[in-house]
């Protein structure tokens, strides 16, 4: 009791010291507080049930504690209803106010499994509630989820609906529309929507970086680089160092030195991602040794490489098939106080992949986690893909084990990979052990996975032992029935 008693007035906007101090005594371990509430999530079914179980949990339902489960549900699929549930329900307490990072991690939740009306539903209900939580970051996360499924007219149509909505409807609105259309769409739709929209709003530097940093040819940037002067917006280092990148990219690096020399003019410094986009652009002609250079005569210009300056070196002589000098310079970030990331391991993996190498691959993924660098999803897909390449069942749960126990990496996609392999070894318990301990993690298996374990354990009389399962897919959305057939899969 003591700890609801205090969950309302802790949660309020004003928090005196003497508040939080009762708080961290009343609960020493967050993470447990998170896992306790996304267990609560899923496995509950209704409203009145998600409501009972937590208050009767204990939790304290802080703002802090709110945003790390609606950020661990995103990067899940735990069932979407219960936890737009889960968002009312605390946010009706009196006193208590959402955070804008929890209204958009709810809004991308639900967009993300196209509950639209429940977008505009919560958006109606946050104006009214306090308007300004909803930022041009609402617009991006909104306008992304529409634009990934719908056309760019509905795009365009959801961001007028944004004019009731947005304490001001500004070129920052604007904006976030352009930068949607350029990540989901083309740079032709970004273009066509800039130029019919534009005399309703005020073009700013932002405005023709957004666009500049997406086009492939240096045609189309020269256009908008030409347009931006015409109006008065005076170019910036961002400006100049798309212009660079996209001549690169077209391997014209004579053009890409002369801005170089533009900036210097203009007694503006080109900065690390200048340097990053000419040693890329380097490689792309072939002269992976003349891109390395680069890293030693930036430093004369007072620019010191980066861990992504060494990743583009790298990858040019992992390109050029000269492992020898892409370990060299990876030893050389190292004595440089830099630490190599999970992408530069990935371009050694992908080489690896390519050549079926496993003894080389699990000889680095050993590496990474000796000198805790933790794969990202590329990497485990690079390893999965290669294990079941090769049907390698114990390194595969090895990878699957370490991931359980760091946190990293997609355990959706992953698990897929992972399932079909055990499946084809004939590995019916291990796959079973996996997949619950999958759902453990609050992470729901796909439907195809499920439906492989299905026959397996159908063919093993394994009834009862599937229908558990299928209850507990069942928290995630829609029932599983045990005998739909395998002709309706669905991914």
């Amino acid at each position: 009791m003591l700890v609801r008693r205090w969950s309302v007035k802790w949660a309020s906007k004003r928090v005196p010291p003497s508040t939080l101090i009762l708080y961290r005594f009343l609960s020493s371990n967050k993470d447990d507080d998170v896992q306790k509430v996304l267990g609560i999530i899923c496995s509950t079914s209704t409203p009145e049930q998600l409501k009972q179980s937590l208050k009767s949990s204990g939790v304290f339902l802080s703002n802090d504690l709110i945003d790390q489960v609606l950020k661990r549900i995103r990067f899940s699929h735990s069932n979407p209803s219960q936890t737009l549930e889960f968002f009312r329900y605390t946010g009706r307490r009196k006193g208590f106010y959402h955070t804008a990072f929890s209204l958009d991690t709810m809004l991308y939740i639900l967009g993300r499994s196209r509950m639209f009306a429940n977008v505009w539903e919560l958006l109606i209900e946050a104006r009214r509630e306090d308007q300004s939580l909803i930022t041009p970051r609402t617009v991006m996360v909104v306008l992304g989820r529409i634009a990934k499924v719908c056309s760019v007219r509905t795009t365009v149509e959801s961001f007028r609906k944004f004019k009731k909505l947005v304490p001001e409807f500004d070129t920052s609105c604007f904006n976030a529309l352009l930068r949607t259309l350029c990540q989901e769409k083309s740079m032709t739709d970004a273009r066509n929507v800039y130029h019919s929209l534009k005399h309703g709003f005020r073009p700013n530097l932002q405005t023709f970086n957004i666009l500049l940093s997406g086009w492939k040819t240096p045609e189309d940037a020269e256009e908008f680089f030409k347009e931006m002067r015409d109006m008065g917006v005076v170019p910036d280092v961002v400006t100049y160092n798309s212009l660079v990148d996209v001549y690169c990219k077209g391997r014209e690096m004579e053009k890409a030195y002369k801005v170089l020399d533009e900036m210097r003019d203009r007694n503006l410094s080109p900065d690390v991602i200048t340097y990053t986009s000419i040693i890329g652009g380097l490689g792309l002609i072939g002269q992976p040794d003349k891109a390395r250079d680069v890293l030693k005569e930036m430093k004369e210009y007072g620019c010191y490489p980066d861990a992504a300056a060494y990743n583009a070196a790298i990858r040019n002589f992992c390109i050029a098939k000269r492992l020898g000098d892409a370990y060299g310079l990876m030893d050389e970030m190292v004595s440089k106080g830099l630490s190599p990331n999970s992408t530069t391991y990935n371009l050694f993996f992908r080489v690896f992949f390519w050549s079926n190498d496993l003894q080389s691959s699990w000889s680095l993924y050993r590496r990474m986690m000796v000198e805790g660098c933790l794969p990202n999803t590329q990497s485990c897909m690079f390893l999965i893909r290669l294990f079941r390449r090769q049907e390698k069942v114990e390194m595969a749960l090895q990878l699957w084990s370490d991931m359980l126990e760091k946190g990293f990496g997609s355990y959706t996609l992953v698990s897929d990979v992972l399932f079909d392999l055990l499946c084809d070894m004939g590995k019916l318990g291990e796959a079973e052990k996996c997949f619950l301990e999958m759902i453990e993690k609050g992470q729901k298996p796909s439907n195809v996975s499920f439906r492989r374990i299905k026959v397996l354990m159908e063919l093993a009389n394994k009834h009862e032992a599937l229908q558990s399962l299928a209850q507990k897919m069942a928290k995630f959305g829609r029932p599983l029935q045990v005998h739909e057939s395998m002709e309706s899969r669905e991914t």
